[in-house]
């Protein structure tokens, strides 16, 4: 492809950043033009993500002010943030209102002969009048999953970092949604994305009761760079356990964008588990049967519902999560003994769960086919 369009990543030195960049060196249309780290300015890349180096030989993390003057710069960029949830907004914010300014200098006086219309600044505006045209952003934290300060604020008490921002951003699946209404989009979590590309089929089709019991499994880079108790391999290697079981935060983004896919309102009772592998999530979503529906009928329903999405895969045997880890691709299977069901659901964590699933979405919203530099193979023999 002849077309090139500068991406820039925030968040720059964490792990769903370093796979963010790992997708972007093959993407034929995304050029990394930035990469921003707060802690590791004019540091190499290579130095945080060894991995990279043949991808990345000379690319240094770029400060705060470099990533301004570069979406100033830029009428044309998409930007990634991998920042961390309750910094995410604000500099999201930050960025944009940069951009906004840049683009309405450059309009001059156009702008004010407009004056009677819908201003293209707000931030409501759609995909084809954004508040600056040709800047799209994908925020993968948590902060524009919520269509309220409010909402955001009950499960992660502390104040939204950007409130004005919240009616240009949608939260959804790519699968469960076919064109994003607004410029922006904020992606589910991984959890949130295996849970949901279970169990929406099912609430859609009204094949259950809207009560849904969740355990999922997620691997160690799950929870972030920083080791902690509950990654540190030692503790964690030939070990599970359970955590924050039925409090999950992210259980209200589950229920919110089930309620939005499927149009049900449904409860989840979602019990995480920390996995002993780095990538992956594995997740079993049961649920009682609201008609009769055997274990072949229910696949071939899963199979009819995503059709269409290039990404889904749905298997009449057990899924195994080494057979997507670091791939764009999920897995579905699913049992019934004709009064429950179990939909089983794997993904990457890191790729279908954050930073695939946002490239995903990126190529969508400056219309390229959302398969675009996604269709790797998994690994295997991870």
């Amino acid at each position: 492809m002849s077309r090139t369009i500068p991406a820039l990543v925030l968040g720059g030195s964490g792990y769903v950043a370093g796979e963010l960049l790992r997708l972007l060196a093959a993407h034929p249309v995304f050029r990394v033009a930035g990469a921003l780290s707060d802690s590791r300015p004019g540091e190499p890349v290579a130095g945080s993500f060894p991995h990279l180096a043949g991808a990345y030989p000379a690319e240094c993390f770029c400060s705060l002010e470099q990533a301004q003057q570069l979406v100033e710069r830029e009428r044309e960029l998409a930007i990634f943030s991998a920042a961390p949830h309750g910094a995410s907004a604000a500099l999201i914010d930050a960025l944009l209102a940069r951009s906004e300014g840049a683009s309405g200098s450059r309009s001059g006086s156009t702008s004010s002969s407009t004056s009677g219309s819908k201003s293209s600044s707000s931030p409501g505006a759609g995909p084809d009048s954004a508040a600056a045209p040709g800047v799209r952003v994908v925020d993968i934290s948590a902060d524009f999953r919520f269509a309220s300060a409010a909402a955001y604020e009950s499960v992660y008490h502390h104040a939204h970092g950007a409130p004005a921002r919240l009616p240009s951003f949608t939260c959804a699946v790519p699968e469960h949604l076919a064109k994003s209404p607004t410029p922006h989009v904020a992606h589910p979590g991984c959890f949130a994305t295996a849970t949901l590309l279970a169990a929406v089929p099912l609430l859609a089709l009204r094949l259950v009761e809207p009560e849904l019991f969740v355990a999922a499994i997620t691997g160690s880079t799950g929870s972030g760079r920083k080791p902690t108790d509950g990654t540190h391999h030692p503790l964690r290697h030939a070990d599970l356990y359970t955590y924050n079981a039925l409090a999950h935060r992210h259980t209200p983004e589950i229920v919110t964008c089930a309620l939005a896919a499927s149009g049900v309102e449904a409860r989840f009772a979602f019990v995480p588990h920390s996995g002993p592998f780095a990538r992956g999530i594995h997740a079993t979503v049961q649920a009682r049967l609201a008609r009769p529906c055997d274990s072949a009928q229910l696949r071939s329903a899963l199979r009819e519902y995503y059709a269409g999405a290039a990404f889904v895969q749905v298997r009449d045997s057990a899924p195994r999560v080494k057979e997507v880890a670091a791939s764009n691709y999920a897995q579905l299977s699913a049992v019934s003994d004709g009064r429950s069901v179990a939909v089983m659901c794997v993904l990457d964590n890191l790729t279908k769960g954050a930073a695939g699933g946002a490239v995903q979405w990126m190529n969508r919203l400056y219309g390229l086919a959302e398969t675009t530099g996604l269709t790797a193979p998994a690994a295997g023999w991870t």
